[in-house]
């Protein structure tokens, strides 16, 4: 699964710790997001996505394999 969650952090000017504090997680949570080593729960991508103002597809993508 990938993601452009740096990207929507970087055009808010937002900090892991930042987002993590936003949605309840650990920073670590949010970096192992980014990298792509977690794919979140369907709670937490919802929380994700509220918090950038946008719709889960438009953050997380199924890769052509998955």
């Amino acid at each position: 699964m990938k993601n452009n969650i740096r990207v929507e952090r970087a055009i808010l000017r937002m900090t892991q710790q930042q987002l993590a504090e936003r949605v309840g997680v650990s920073r670590q949570t949010i970096n192992a997001i980014e990298s792509g080593k977690f794919i979140p729960s369907t709670l937490l991508a919802l929380r994700i996505a509220r918090t950038f103002q946008k719709q889960v597809e438009q953050i997380f993508q199924l890769e052509e394999n998955e």
